[in-house]
């Protein structure tokens, strides 16, 4: 069975552990915010930049009522943050009744982070203090950070990045106190880490990160992104992560897949009944015959039948709710996330060394025509199992 906290067990838990969280905290504080556990569990749609893809009619289809998003902080510098197509969706969204979030996306893996102090980090607060009106109050969740061990340069996972990211981090607590008082709508939380399941991620550093987001009180817990080569590979984040936080913290997962499982199979041959009922040679490998639904792109049935026919999909076509009932299984799983719709970058120049995101994709406008007489993108394969999960969310 399911096990979910109950809204009233968990304002209990709450309220004890925010009471002894100031003895651990180095900004102890109020913990505002306990909006979250109307929603404990729940599966929304994750955009990343392709946010301006967002349709409501599709969002219906499926069910979703959380959206994900993330604002790119060096579009500050190009004009107003409240007009970036990221936030203004996002606020639009909230107002038709989806709850939201956003990710502040902080690139820094072609540039040193700012040091402590410098007239850099002064200038990356700055734009801070304009993007935060845009946002605070107004999302239901603001995430610090996307990916910060994959946006930034690999001799800087260190203390650098640590520093850095708390620096930002009590940048925005002050703000939302300031600004908001115990009655901000908006939880705060750092993320997200990735590749947890090897090793070497699991560094010193990423066990700074944890160390502070269990003892910064306004923080409600942490973002994972678990893009795996297998599905047992999701049960080392939260190996990771569960004990390093709070008992009353929550985690979220906007965004996971089996991206690199696929990518291990695109060189494999399609079966030969596939190959001999669509008129492809013997031989015809599995990015070969995407490379074809991206030129030409097929019925839903003939994508169907190239996905349930190759073994290597087919033994993995219950990965959306097998991850689903792992996360919500500990009991503290916030929101989960996952890739909704087909975009440019994952279609362009395809071939058999490029990460196969399309395969995740619950609409497929660039693999599958859409259906006359819904007006929809095209339906990729997860969309019924996406759908059956609001059931239970």
């Amino acid at each position: 069975m399911l096990r979910r906290l109950s809204i009233i067990s968990l304002t209990a838990v709450i309220a004890v552990s925010t009471a002894t969280s100031a003895s651990v905290s180095a900004q102890a504080g109020p913990v505002t915010d306990r909006k979250l556990a109307r929603a404990y569990g729940a599966l929304g749609a994750n955009f990343n930049q392709n946010i301006d893809a967002l349709d409501y009619a599709e969002l219906r289809k499926a069910g979703a009522k959380w959206i994900r998003g993330f604002f790119p902080m060096p579009a500050t510098d190009q004009g107003d943050p409240g007009r970036h197509i990221a936030i203004r969706t996002l606020k639009e969204a909230s107002g038709r009744g989806y709850q939201t979030i956003l990710s502040l996306k902080f690139p820094y893996n072609n540039t040193s982070f700012p040091a402590p102090g410098s007239a850099k980090l002064a200038a990356e607060l700055a734009r801070l203090d304009k993007v935060l009106p845009t946002a605070m109050g107004k999302v239901d969740i603001l995430t610090i950070g996307n990916e910060p061990f994959i946006e930034s340069l690999p001799a800087e996972r260190d203390q650098r990045l640590n520093a850095f990211y708390e620096a930002v981090a009590r940048h925005v607590v002050d703000y939302r106190r300031k600004q908001c008082g115990t009655g901000c709508g908006t939880a705060l939380y750092m993320g997200a880490l990735n590749r947890l399941d090897q090793a070497g991620w699991r560094s010193p550093a990423a066990v700074r990160w944890m160390t502070f987001v269990r003892k910064t009180a306004d923080i409600e817990g942490v973002d994972i992104h678990p893009h795996l080569p297998g599905p047992k590979s999701a049960q080392p984040f939260l190996d990771f992560i569960l004990p390093k936080m709070r008992p009353e913290q929550t985690f979220l997962v906007t965004e996971f897949s089996l991206v690199r499982y696929w990518k291990e199979h695109l060189r494999d041959k399609v079966p030969a009944g596939f190959a001999s009922q669509y008129g492809f040679a013997p031989g015809t490998q599995v990015w070969q015959v995407i490379k074809a639904a991206i030129d030409k792109p097929f019925t839903e049935k003939k994508w169907d039948a190239f996905l349930t026919s190759s073994p290597w999909f087919k033994s993995q076509s219950g990965f959306l709710s097998d991850q689903m009932k792992l996360y919500r299984g500990t009991g503290r799983l916030a929101v989960a996330t996952y890739g909704f719709k087909q975009d440019d970058a994952m279609v362009t120049n395809f071939g058999p060394d490029k990460d196969p995101w399309l395969l995740n994709s619950v609409f497929a406008p660039y693999t599958v025509k859409p259906r006359a007489s819904s007006g929809l993108s095209g339906q990729g394969f997860w969309l019924e199992s996406f759908k059956a999960l609001q059931k239970t969310s």
